[in-house]
């Protein structure tokens, strides 16, 4: 028997990365009780990736440098480019990464073995708040505990056996990468696509620096220093993203085609972009009692709605205090004065309304010669700080059956309360019986009266805006976009300089080429200092330069671009790293991408997938933009450019910790508060009640974080990757236990001393087991197998049944490594077949070589080192499984499938409903009809059975004198009615 334990000896002589000889680790070694079979999964995970670092090496110094940063030659059609969302360098990587990251390797190398050219890069989205904090906490310049982080990183990726090519790795904070970045921001400067504007942000005055919203939590106060966050305009720049609005929501409808783009991801972008059909009405309104009314206002109040059809709920209308139409009433209003003073301090979502009580408005509808609705009463108006002064007209109709914050609104502020709804779920018009708004789209209500009653809501909106608009010009349609421009200023140092100079004569100017980049200046004394705000606007040496226009005094742009720029084209320059022109060069653009698979979470559904589809249509579009298949067909314009970055999205799901909480106060408990030296009953050790168990996002208040580095050196990378797969389908929740990494363990054990048992016949066989094809080893005459023996006829079945096994998880494994998200069947699907093999060892030797050698291929994706380990002795003659240029070696049907149909089956027999047995049958031969044919023939056949014979003989169990029967699956499940005696 190959001795293994001699082959594993030196893999303890291999030099380990530094993190191998930080942390402390205790390799899961498993031995069979039987033989001498050593495995020891993370000492197979160090060998092999020495071994592909020596091999990737050789090939290298034998193509050349130049291949390296010229990329191959290989034809387009080969090239398969899988990308996982970069990492952010915070010095750890968490199970959500090795998920992703797992996923990602998994399909190339799947695509590797069916012979593609895959690229498959890795890098880091190294810019961010995150490492400036950092640096002004600890005074080290971010530059530093960035590249320290990286690191520490780069080391925890590598113990994964991934496939990753470092040759392309870059870091977006690397200068020869934010060159590119601005590049591109002076492309689009000068196609129009970027605006300098004064906006109102988020401004923390203890930091000195612009906070996005969703670093202000819900008392106004900043994150970080938890000041009061004040609103200020400031001078910002913007991509003028709505430019490519109608492409960005067109080409969402092709992205969708064959579930390429998850339908959850598509609805979100859609949302976002925000296409709606609205109207903008018209309300007229009267004053009394006061001498204003010549007051230009209070003609009409003109309100926008994206709902239309609820014109007939509206019960009041409501005015933002931030209005013109506020500020002058308040001229005369002394308690609207008042009451204004008072909203200085108060949160955006007060509801506390002032009723202006001199003032009401009218429905355009009582202005329709339409009885029901000429009865209308007039609306009350209100002063509602919820009503933003800076959108559309700062007014709204507040309808609150209809509208969450109008509903809030309306039980405040309204003596009755009475909701009146305008739409229904209920198709006869009836209102929802619900003490709240209804929020959908559905039926005209009773309400609505005339030819609108009980028509669905969405197709009552044309017609009903038309009308009004006809009859009294108070309505207009209106067509709306919710998107807006992107705001990418950023007063923080570290991020991407933004490559313009202003001068006082000349106005801001374009940093020239040759002056690229812009890089960011050493300030070592602000770190050290631990000082806030944007010490770019200190930066005196680095701050003044001269005009590359008039050569004059000038100062450059304090502003730093949002990290969001830097993953919105780095897939780009993944293809192209070391060109030093251009961000990507037009032979890469067109022979690499789009990217063929992007893998991350769907938490970056909106922001980052939505910019990311904006810059590849703006760049590619202006660069090398798409001809039509016509000759002499026109260019497609950048902004209506159908460029699309990501041909399929995989979004996968999260990772939840296994968490302990004390069953008493709920409080979440530490590990060591745990009695786990029963897994199965765990205790809390100061009291022995057990906890209560749940699987909750990993954080650490909740004490549920796992290492996924100390758990790859407990047990092994390629165990972690199946363990990883099998425990959900890819989009799922994947609720993390280490326990059940048990099951993996075994079943790699279970192969690998198959493997040991089984190599010694393949040197026997020779040539035979690796050339072996089962059309031609199941194709023979009737002749011989009339003539075979009875030993001979159970290993022909047993064979059958083995290699039945292999051709039928063939497809299987192989579409669920297409599809991608059903992964965790392709583990279960292995499962099975190494089962079927180990349990029929009876049959043929090359089969089971043949079936061996099919399992190890269809593993290797998933489990690369052990099934690396596994092919060395079983085909020690024919070099690693993964090597660049060993062509297609993924296991492909041989067509023998209709020759191992089963000839036998089990057939369960039940009486009155109750098992009695089970019984080997033929498979029902095609000539036998369903119904009462068949359930002769399956009682005769049952009968044939000595067990049956001797089982089936009394009277009350006599299946010929029954009454009825029923069967079913051609026979496989048959029940006999038999009267009681």
């Amino acid at each position: 028997m190959y001795c293994a334990t001699k082959r594993l000896a030196g893999f303890g002589r291999l030099k380990l990365p530094t993190l191998l000889r930080i942390l402390p680790h205790a390799p899961i070694v498993l031995r069979r009780c039987y033989a001498t079979t050593l495995l020891d999964l993370p000492a197979l995970d160090r060998a092999w990736r020495q071994r592909w670092s020596d091999h990737r090496q050789r090939e290298q110094q034998q193509l050349g440098p130049s291949h390296e940063q010229n990329g191959d030659g290989a034809q387009t059609a080969d090239h398969m480019y899988i990308l996982s969302m970069f990492p952010y360098p915070s010095g750890k990587l968490h199970l959500g990464h090795l998920r992703v990251y797992t996923i990602a390797d998994v399909v190339a190398r799947y695509h590797r073995l069916k012979g593609r050219n895959v690229l498959l890069p890795m890098g880091w989205d190294a810019f961010g708040l995150p490492a400036e904090n950092a640096a002004i906490e600890r005074g080290i310049d971010p530059a530093e505990w960035t590249r320290d982080n990286i690191a520490r990183m780069k080391e925890q990726l590598e113990l994964m056996n991934g496939t990753f090519d470092w040759s392309k790795e870059f870091a977006t904070c690397d200068p020869t990468f934010y060159k590119h970045t601005q590049k591109l921001f002076l492309l689009l400067h000068r196609l129009g696509l970027v605006t300098r504007q004064r906006a109102v942000v988020n401004w923390d005055p203890v930091d000195k620096t612009v906070l996005a919203n969703e670093q202000v939590d819900s008392e106004g106060r900043s994150w970080r220093s938890g000041a009061k966050v004040e609103q200020r305009p400031l001078e910002q720049w913007f991509f003028r993203i709505t430019e490519f609005k109608e492409a960005l929501l067109r080409d969402l409808d092709e992205l969708a085609k064959e579930n390429h783009w998850p339908e959850r991801v598509v609805t979100m972008q859609k949302h976002w972009l925000g296409h709606t059909t609205g109207a903008r009405y018209r309300f007229p309104l009267t004053v009394a009692g006061v001498n204003m009314m010549r007051y230009r206002y209070f003609d009409d109040l003109e309100i926008y709605t994206t709902r239309p059809e609820t014109i007939f709920g509206v019960q009041f209308m409501g005015i933002s205090p931030n209005s013109n139409l506020a500020k002058y009433l308040a001229r005369f209003d002394p308690e609207l004065r008042e009451y204004l003073s008072t909203l200085s301090d108060s949160p955006e979502h007060n509801m506390q309304g002032y009723r202006i009580p001199y003032m009401r408005a009218h429905n355009p509808l009582n202005l329709l010669e339409i009885e029901s609705w000429s009865k209308m009463t007039p609306l009350p108006v209100y002063i509602a700080p919820y009503v933003r002064g800076d959108y559309e007209t700062g007014a709204i109709m507040g309808v609150p059956a209809h509208d969450g914050r109008d509903f809030a609104f309306w039980k405040r502020n309204s003596s009755s309360g009475e909701v009146k709804y305008a739409v229904t779920p209920h198709s006869n018009g009836t209102p929802p019986e619900i003490d709240g708004p209804y929020l959908e789209p559905g039926y005209m209500t009773e309400l609505a009266g005339g030819q609108y009653r009980q028509k669905p809501s969405h197709e009552a909106v044309q017609p009903l805006v038309a009308q009004i608009q006809s009859k009294t010009e108070l309505a207009h349609p209106r067509f709306k976009w919710k998107l807006r421009d992107w705001l990418i200023s950023r007063q923080r140092y570290w991020g991407t300089p933004i490559p313009i100079i202003h001068c006082e004569s000349c106005g801001p100017q374009p940093v020239p080429d040759d002056q690229l980049p812009v890089e960011l200046p050493k300030i070592d004394h602000h770190w050290a200092g631990g000082l806030s705000g944007n010490p770019l606007e200190s930066a005196i040496d680095w701050l003044n330069t001269s005009c590359p226009k008039c050569h004059g005094p000038a100062k450059r742009d304090t502003d730093t671009m949002d990290t969001f720029v830097d993953s919105s084209w780095y897939y780009m320059r993944f293809t192209d790293p070391h060109n030093k022109d251009d961000p990507i060069s037009e032979v890469a653009a067109r022979t690499r991408l789009p990217v063929d698979i992007y893998v991350g979470g769907v938490e970056h559904a909106i922001l980052h997938l939505l910019y990311a589809r904006f810059f590849y249509k703006a760049i590619m579009g202006e660069l090398y933009p798409k001809k039509g298949d016509i000759a002499g067909s026109v260019v497609e314009p950048p902004h209506e450019s159908s460029h699309e970055p990501f041909k399929r999205l995989i979004t996968q799901g999260m990772v939840h910790g296994k968490t302990y909480l004390d069953p008493d106060s709920g409080r979440f408990l530490k590990p060591d508060e745990i009695d786990l030296s029963n897994p199965s009953e765990p205790k809390l050790i100061a009291s022995g009640k057990p906890p209560v168990i749940t699987y909750e996002k990993m954080s650490k208040s909740k004490h549920n974080g796992v290492d996924p580095t100390t758990f790859i050196l407990k047990h092994g990378a390629d165990a972690t990757r199946a363990h990883i797969l099998f425990q959900a389908p890819v989009s799922e929740v994947l609720n993390w236990d280490d326990d059940k990494i048990a099951g993996v363990l075994r079943w790699l054990q279970r192969v690998y001393d198959h493997v040991h048992k089984i190599a010694p016949a393949a040197s026997d066989i020779g040539g035979n087991s690796k050339s072996f094809s089962g059309l031609e080893h199941f194709s023979k005459p009737e002749n011989e197998l009339n003539a075979m023996n009875e030993e001979q006829s159970t290993q022909w079945e047993d064979s059958k049944s083995v290699w039945r096994a292999v051709q039928d998880s063939i497809p299987s494994v192989t579409a669920a490594y297409d599809k991608i998200y059903p992964l965790n069947t392709a583990v279960s699907t292995l499962m099975i077949l190494t089962n079927v093999i180990l349990n029929n060892p009876g049959a043929s030797q090359p089969v089971r070589l043949a079936a061996t050698a099919e399992l190890i291929r269809l593993m290797a994706p998933i489990a690369p080192a052990f099934a690396e380990e596994c092919w060395s002795i079983l085909r020690p003659d024919e070099g690693m499984l993964f090597t660049e240029g060993a062509g297609a070696q993924w296991p492909v049907p041989d067509g023998s499938l209709p020759l191992l149909k089963v000839s036998s089956m089990q057939c369960v027999v039940s009486i009155n409903g109750k098992k009695r047995l089970v019984v080997d049958i033929p498979v029902k031969p095609t000539h036998i009809s369903d119904g009462a044919e068949l359930e002769a023939w399956v009682t005769e056949e049952i009968l044939r059975s000595p067990e049956a014979q001797e089982r089936l003989s009394t009277p009350e169990n006599d299946i010929r004198k029954a009454t009825k029967v029923f069967a079913v699956k051609g026979g496989g499940r048959v029940n006999y009615l038999i009267p009681k005696a």
